[in-house]
Order: C-alpha cells, then sequence, then structure tokens
C-alpha cells in the first residue's frame, strides 16, 4: 500500500474487485432474466422492490465505507490494536442492522407496495420477493462487512473469491427454485429470494472464514467484546453520510417509479431492467473506487502526497475508458440488452430509448464517482452526501417530474444527463477544496 509503484498497485487490487463487482452485476441481471420469464408483472414488483432493497445495501456499504476508510487509517498509521476493535465493531454493526431489517421484513413490506400499485397481482409478487429479503439480510450484512474488512487490508482477490463464489451460487440456484427443478418446488419470485440469500450465505461464510484464516492485519476475537461507543462514532464519522447518500438514492428511485407509474407500468420495469443493466457498467468502477478508497486513505496516513495524487489520476483515466465502454454499448446495442429480459413490443417502444438517452451521462458518471471516493478517502464524507442530495433530490427527482408534464415518458429519461452535469460542478468544486486543504499541504514522501 505505501511501496509498491502506484499503478500497479491499483490494478492489482482492482482488477479482482472490478471482477467480483461484475460477477455481482451479472448475477443480478441473470436474477432478472429468469423473473421476467414469469411475467412483466413479476419484473415489475421486483422493480417496485429495488429501492427498498437498496436501504439494506446502503445501510451495509455505506457502514463499510466508514468501516473501511477508519481501518485502512489506522493501519498506516501503525495503530494494529485499534484495528482489530474497529473491525470488531463493524461486525457488530452489521449484526443490528439485520436484526432491524427482519422486523421490517414482517411488519412493514405489504405496506410498502400497497403505497405504489393497486395492482393486486404485482403487489402479492411483491410481497414474496421482499420478505425472506428483508427476514434474511443477517446473511448480506454478514457479507458487505467482512469483504470490507479483507479489501480494507488489502485481501483484494479474497474479496473477489468471497463476492463471485455467493453469485455463482445464486445464479445456479435461481431456475432451480423459480421454476421447480430436480424435485422443488416452483416457488416463481420467492423461489428467486431465496436462491439469493443461499448465495449470501455462502459469500458471508467465505469472507468471515478468510478474515479468520487469512487475514494476518486483523485479529477477530470477541470473547469480552463490548461495543465501544468512540470506534462507532469515529466509523460512522465517514460512514453515515455514506449510508444517506445511498439512501437518497433510494429515495429517488421510489419516486421516480411513481412518476413512471403515471404514464404506464411499463415504464417501471424498463427502468428496472435499465438499473440491472447499467449495474454492469458502474459496478467495475465501483470496484476500483474501493481499491482507490483504501489506497488514498493509507497514504493520507502515511502523508504520501505523491502517491495520492497519482492514484487520483490513474483513478479517473481508468474509470473513464471503462463508462465510454458503456456509453457505446447502451447507444449501439439496446434492443438485443432489453430483448435479454424478453422484452414486449410496448417495452422496447420505452426500453430503446430510454437506454439511449440515459447513457449519455454515462462519461460525466464516472468522474463524479472516482472525486466521491476521494471524499470519503478524506473523511470527508459530508462533501458525498451533499453532491448525493443535490443531485438526486436537488435536481433529478424536480426535473423529472417537470419534463413529464409534458406527457412523453421520453422526456423523463433527460433528467438523468441534467442531473449528472450538475453534480460534476459540484464534485470539482470540493475536490478543489480538498486538494489546497490536505494534499497540498502534505510532504513529498518517495
Amino acid at each position: 500500500m505505501g511501496v509498491m509503484p502506484v499503478n500497479k498497485l491499483l490494478v492489482n487490487m482492482s482488477l479482482p474487485l472490478m471482477a467480483s463487482m461484475l460477477m455481482m452485476s451479472l448475477y443480478n441481471i441473470v436474477d432478472s432474466i429468469f423473473v421476467s420469464r414469469i411475467s412483466e408483472s413479476a419484473l415489475t414488483a421486483v422493480s417496485l422492490a429495488f429501492p427498498a432493497q437498496q436501504l439494506i445495501t446502503a445501510l451495509g456499504v455505506g457502514t463499510g465505507v466508514g468501516l473501511g476508510s477508519y481501518l485502512s487509517r489506522s493501519l498506516g498509521e501503525k495503530k494494529y490494536t485499534l484495528v482489530n476493535k474497529i473491525a470488531e465493531n463493524g461486525i457488530f454493526l452489521s449484526w443490528m442492522f439485520s436484526l432491524l431489517f427482519a422486523l421490517l421484513g414482517i411488519f412493514a413490506v405489504r405496506p410498502f407496495f400497497a403505497t405504489q400499485t393497486d395492482n393486486g397481482v404485482i403487489l402479492e409478487y411483491g410481497v414474496q420477493y421482499l420478505t425472506p429479503i428483508f427476514i434474511g439480510s443477517f446473511f448480506v450484512f454478514s457479507q458487505i462487512t467482512n469483504q470490507r474488512i479483507l479489501l480494507s487490508t488489502g485481501r483484494t482477490l479474497c474479496t473477489m473469491i468471497a463476492q463471485a463464489t455467493g453469485a455463482v451460487v445464486n445464479c445456479l440456484l435461481d431456475p432451480i427454485f423459480i421454476f421447480g427443478y430436480f424435485g422443488v418446488p416452483r416457488l416463481e419470485v420467492r423461489g428467486a429470494a431465496i436462491a439469493t440469500i443461499i448465495g449470501q450465505i455462502v459469500g458471508a461464510a467465505l469472507a468471515f472464514g478468510m478474515n479468520k484464516k487469512l487475514n494476518s492485519d486483523v485479529h477477530l476475537d470477541f470473547k469480552g467484546f463490548k461495543p465501544d461507543p468512540q470506534i462507532i462514532k469515529g466509523i460512522f464519522k465517514v460512514g453515515a453520510p455514506s449510508i444517506l447518500m445511498q439512501s437518497v438514492g433510494s429515495v429517488m428511485v421510489f419516486f421516480f417509479n411513481m412518476i413512471l407509474m403515471m404514464f404506464t407500468e411499463t415504464a417501471v420495469a424498463v427502468f428496472g431492467i435499465y438499473f440491472k443493466l447499467q449495474s454492469f457498467i458502474f459496478m467495475p468502477v465501483f470496484g476500483m473506487n474501493n481499491g482507490i478508497v483504501a489506497i488514498v486513505a493509507y497514504n493520507f496516513g502515511a502523508q504520501n502526497k505523491k502517491r495520492i495524487t497519482d492514484t487520483i489520476k490513474l483513478g479517473l483515466k481508468y474509470s473513464g475508458i471503462v463508462m465510454s465502454l458503456g456509453l457505446a454499448l447502451f447507444m449501439l446495442a439496446p434492443k438485443p440488452l432489453l430483448l435479454l429480459f424478453d422484452a414486449s413490443p410496448q417495452m422496447l417502444a420505452i426500453g430503446v430509448p430510454a437506454l439511449r438517452i440515459i447513457s449519455v451521462h454515462f462519461v460525466l458518471a464516472a468522474m463524479c464517482v472516482v472525486l466521491v471516493s476521494v471524499f470519503q478517502a478524506f473523511g470527508n464524507g459530508m462533501y458525498s452526501l451533499i453532491v448525493s442530495l443535490s443531485r438526486q433530490i436537488g435536481v433529478l427527482l424536480p426535473v423529472a417530474w417537470i419534463l413529464s408534464l409534458f406527457g412523453n415518458v421520453n422526456y423523463v429519461w433527460w433528467a438523468f444527463p441534467i442531473a449528472e452535469m450538475a453534480s460534476l460542478v459540484l464534485c470539482l468544486a470540493f475536490t478543489k477544496k480538498i486538494y489546497n486543504n490536505k494534499i497540498a499541504t502534505l510532504g513529498v514522501i518517495t
């Protein structure tokens, strides 16, 4: 983290993460492909469930960002006892979150869907899918937290193995539980949820085992463990803004779905497909950015200015290349992409222009995603939150609603490129401030 050439280090850390995140996005796509074979109503239900699932991701990944940044900085400062306590408190937080979502799974799922649709078929599909996802959330929280500990200590290959194995298991079990093969009853959307949970169990078990057996930088020993308020506060100092930032995404999707429902339920299904497909492009970039956060945070702790700036420049370069390829894919092949989900003629009529219009913002998004990860690495999670709030609540939703008043759903999709331009302006302003206040003042260590 402190001596390997930056380009080699970023590639070595990022490739396994990019591969594992790509695998995760593929299993999400495969999941929806199988669900689309049940019916368009089933696909719409899963799309409506997405913002609720995103809350789990928001808490898990957001806390993981705070955990990882705190842990990496402590490693750079050689505070090894503190590193162990940070890891244990991070795992404790994941237990608390899973209890909260289990209760929500029992009491809140049906009311959640009832606020979005009065279609009884879609509502029942949604309840069958989301209830087990919430009740079984312990395993996804455990998986995310243990993978973040591996990542923060440079064990990117271990992270990839745990994540990819869970994803493969889910993909293999999807058709078995959804359609009822090998003596398993046909469970449809509930089967998709069960397959997801089993995949998460496998991924969580592998990640925890690797931390116990293979991670020499962290020693997990919960004997006599007590939650440490100061450490939890340190985790949430960076993690809380990240949680809120990603929760804002959940709120955005919820209300964006409501805007689309004014046109047709098919538009909601198209939006759900877009999110699955765009994850194929964004997830590798997010994987690389996890590496960026770890490298920048470590070298900030070690006061190494050159390695920090080199990492940021390379991150912008590589993410721009990935997103440019994604832009080309969405522009040139929207129809084949939609047909993967058994798209009807009506879905193609809405989806083809949607994918082309929304993808216009991909390259701008690449820059924003990298810069937001830099904010997190420096402990300025509030900047990330401000960018996210401004983009999704301050710009995207109001613009989408205004464009919907023209009565053409194709206009609504332009809200994404407009919001991304506003986001980039804010990101550049915050980056300049961080550079002047934190990076420029560091000594140059070679």
